[in-house]
């Protein structure tokens, strides 16, 4: 766990990469065309904890049309900037049978995360299975996994705000900042 000045310091040479408008104009975008493709089926909303937390507490308000909600707790970081081995914490089987699920997370790095929930999803009996992602990092590469709706585009660049942390902290900005470029990046 970070001090506070250690926090303090990490704020202070982050780079702004998208404000606070920005990220609800976009969330208001998402939530329009999230609508228009599911709002005939009643689906079941899966926030991925902990940092789908922020962007689905700002999303949900916006969709209007009755939908279920859950949540699934899935770790690869560990409080960490590099992701590790998979752990799953809460995954709500019994409520996925035949349902349509939409998975809303904050971040598409590598695809690794919601690559394995689509699969757990689907091989409980979804009948359709979608995901929403605040924003997709700009990685270099072809990925596994592509969402169905997606925010904003990252540089390959360790982020955090808006539900991102930074070793368990900022996920509470209300923007998405990153760590300065190393020289030579």
């Amino acid at each position: 766990m970070l001090t506070r000045e250690q926090t303090q310091q990490i704020l202070q040479t982050a780079d702004l990469i998208y404000s606070a408008e920005a990220i609800e104009s976009t969330v208001q975008r998402l939530a329009d065309e999230i609508t228009d493709k599911l709002s005939t089926q009643c689906p079941l909303v899966l926030c991925v904890m902990k940092g789908g937390i922020v962007f689905s507490g700002h999303l949900l308000p916006k969709l209007m049309f009755p939908l279920n909600f859950d949540y699934v707790q899935i770790s690869r970081y560990h409080n960490k900037i590099n992701g590790g081995e998979i752990n799953w914490l809460m995954f709500p089987q019994d409520a996925i049978k035949d349902q349509v699920v939409l998975v809303i997370d904050d971040i598409l790095d590598e695809g690794i995360t919601l690559a394995e929930i689509r699969k757990k999803v689907l091989d409980c009996g979804a009948r359709a299975f979608y995901s929403a992602v605040l924003v997709d990092k700009d990685i270099g590469r072809v990925k596994s996994f592509q969402a169905d709706f997606v925010g904003l585009t990252l540089p390959d660049r360790y982020v955090f705000g808006f539900g991102m942390d930074i070793h368990g902290a900022w996920r509470n900005l209300p923007a998405i900042y990153a760590l300065p470029s190393e020289p030579g990046k």
